[in-house]
């Protein structure tokens, strides 16, 4: 692992701190030699969402050695003709997928994805250096119980279809309140897309977020779902993810009941029953219904904002 201290030098940049850990990856805040700030990504040794704690003590702060409450790290999925496999990913996997995530983000155009400014190599390994963002996560905010605003929800939704358009980002992936940065000004900015190689079946996803792993806009979509449940009641709808039918070919009689059962939740209502009724449908939709896009969920957003 490459760990770096306040005030060392890597490439043209100098460290100031410590910002955060994912699964499979850590960020610190640095500076240029003008001064400008960039938020520098380095892969750690391994990855595997789940098993992050076992290694790692939890703290109330952030630091490289611990975890804190506050992170939900993303996990490896590996699928396969019999399903998939959630794994951790070795020092020469996640360095192919940072590179990946390079190509990928070199094509986005947009203000609501955070920007690349420059990847390099460090002890042979690739460091992405991104413009920092200034603000807090959608999970800072919730947890601060500082008001929530629909509109940064569309915004996204918005921001998704456009780049969909384009060609350049078929579908986000691991959209969660930790990938959400909300500016002072309001502006709303995505980071770190879902890491992908399709060649090799393998997508870096947060199963609370995307439990049924899915790998077009509507895996999105549900990330939206969940999150405004989460927003209205202070819980997840799902605890047990992924779904155990995950990644698999949907339409037996067994999968079919094994889904139903498990998009079973409470109401939002039922937990929150100041819970405004067209939002719980808004939920509902993005959750349980397959034909429920991003276009929809764009359209009733509007309605429900109009209304307000």
């Amino acid at each position: 692992m490459i760990k770096l201290e306040a005030g060392e030098t890597i490439g043209t940049y100098r460290v100031v701190e410590f910002l955060a850990r994912g699964g499979f990856s850590l960020v610190y805040l640095a500076e240029d030699e003008e001064g400008r700030k960039v938020a520098l990504k380095i892969g750690d040794v391994a990855g595997g969402g789940r098993y992050v704690t076992r290694f790692l003590e939890i703290t109330n702060q952030r630091r490289p050695e611990g975890i804190s409450p506050d992170e939900t790290p993303a996990e490896a999925i590996f699928f396969r003709q019999d399903g998939v496999r959630i794994d951790f990913l070795d020092v020469h996997e996640i360095d192919d997928l940072l590179r990946a995530e390079v190509e990928l983000l070199r094509t986005l155009k947009s203000p609501n994805i955070v920007t690349l400014r420059e990847c390099f190599q460090h002890e042979g390994r690739p460091v992405l250096a991104y413009e920092y963002v200034r603000g807090k996560t959608l999970r800072e905010k919730i947890r601060a119980l500082e008001g929530i605003r629909l509109n940064w929800f569309l915004t996204i939704v918005r921001t998704l279809q456009k780049l969909q358009r384009a060609g350049s980002l078929a579908y986000h992936g691991d959209l969660k309140p930790e990938n959400i940065l909300i500016k002072p000004s309001g502006s709303v900015v995505m980071i770190d897309p879902a890491l992908r190689q399709d060649e090799r079946g393998v997508i870096t996803t947060t199963p609370h977020y995307n439990p049924l792993l899915l790998r077009d806009s509507k895996a999105d979509v549900m990330a939206i779902g969940v999150m405004l449940y989460e927003i209205l009641t202070g819980v997840l709808p799902f605890d047990e993810v992924p779904w155990q039918y995950a990644g698999r070919e949907q339409g037996g009689e067994v999968e079919r009941m094994s889904l139903s059962y498990f998009l079973s939740y409470p109401p939002p209502r039922d937990l929150n029953p100041n819970t405004p009724e067209p939002l719980a449908k808004i939920v509902y939709r993005a959750l349980t219904v397959p034909e429920y896009g991003l276009s929809e969920l764009e359209r009733d957003l509007v309605d429900f904002l109009r209304k307000e």
